[in-house]
């Protein structure tokens, strides 16, 4: 019997299936797990909810436990266990720091555990075993061994790479960033920024706002829109990158620093997610107004100023992230949660 099934409903790669995939490949080494749904990168290939079930049937003292990231999920997991009574137990790892709406708490309160990614988020769900950081995989994500090279091997042009990565849309704070940059590039004539993400469909009008933009400014060779990365071609992006920054209006956790900092590379963001407790007080990162765009500009130009400064936070960034934000940190403190469950009567 399968010790613990890792649920991928989302076909799309979201930072919920990259933080999933690294857990799982961490995990893979000490116990049976088996990835039900989509495929993630690294991992073993997917099995069938069906297959899940079946994986699930026999009853022993080590029931196996489903660990599920997503409402879509969470309903699978209790239909399994709830109405066709098979033996398992729910895990559900939370990162909103936010009320969630009537069904999706209705749906968390019905888990056997809960794991919140941070206090904050540990404050809006039941039955929280455990706060769990979501860590990196410090050997996927690594420094360059010469910045200059990586970033002329990503065939953008410039010397100094600026990114965002995510969804374009407004919660995102695509057009802080736009903004950000439409200060900062006519006086860094060196810089290239992207925008690393794909827009919905709900979102296309915002996308084009933001083209129109660039375009008025002259700026559209400048600030490109490469569309979303392959997460096996990320990396090799990163290590090559001057700076991530990420101004969202909302965020849960963030993974997008934290794979910039395993890379060597520094952060500016907003005060939101995670990203202050990442920035180890400017150590790593630096927490900015994100609605003051000269400002953000003006803060980016200063760490450009100051390579001095930007070695010593690409070198703290990497250890923070190897000795506090590891991937194998967060497997362990979440195999600690399913022992904890395993053990009771």
């Amino acid at each position: 019997m399968t010790d613990v099934i890792v649920t991928n409903f989302n076909r799309n790669f979201t930072g919920v299936s990259a933080t999933a995939a690294g857990v799982l490949r961490a995990q893979a080494q000490g116990l049976d797990v088996a990835l039900c749904g989509y495929p993630l990168p690294g991992c073993p290939a997917p099995i069938t909810v069906r297959q899940a079930r079946a994986a699930s049937r026999t009853a022993s003292e080590r029931f196996t436990i489903w660990h599920v990231r997503r409402n879509t999920e969470m309903r699978a997991a209790l239909w399994a266990r709830d109405v066709l009574r098979l033996p398992i137990k729910i895990v559900f790892t939370s990162a909103a720091q936010r009320r969630h709406s009537a069904f999706p708490r209705w749906l968390i309160s019905r888990m056997d555990a809960v794991i919140a990614t941070s206090a904050a988020a540990a404050g809006f769900v039941p039955h929280i075993r455990a706060v769990v950081p979501h860590g990196v995989d410090t050997e996927q994500f690594y420094p360059a061994s010469n910045r200059a090279e990586a970033w002329l091997e990503t065939g953008y042009p410039g010397r100094f790479g600026i990114a965002t990565i995510g969804r374009i849309r407004p919660e995102k704070g695509t057009d802080r960033f736009v903004e950000a940059m439409l200060h900062l590039l006519p006086m860094r004539p060196e810089a290239t920024a992207l925008v690393i993400g794909r827009a919905g469909s709900a979102d296309t009008a915002f996308l084009q706002g933001l083209k129109d933009q660039i375009v008025m400014a002259q700026l559209q060779d400048r600030i490109l829109f490469p569309g979303e990365i392959a997460p096996e071609a990320l990396p090799a992006l990163l290590r090559g990158l001057g700076a991530v920054v990420q101004l969202p209006r909302y965020e849960g956790y963030g993974m997008a620093p934290l794979e910039g900092m395993a890379s060597g590379v520094p952060f500016v963001a907003s005060d939101a997610g995670a990203y202050r407790q990442f920035s180890g007080q400017g150590r790593a990162g630096l927490i900015v107004d994100p609605d003051l765009s000269e400002g953000v500009a003006e803060t980016l130009s200063a760490l450009m100023d100051d390579p001095a400064r930007h070695a010593k936070m690409a070198r703290a960034a990497r250890a923070d992230a190897e000795t506090s934000f590891s991937v194998e940190a967060e497997a362990d403190a979440i195999n600690d949660v399913y022992d904890a469950l395993w053990s009771e009567p």
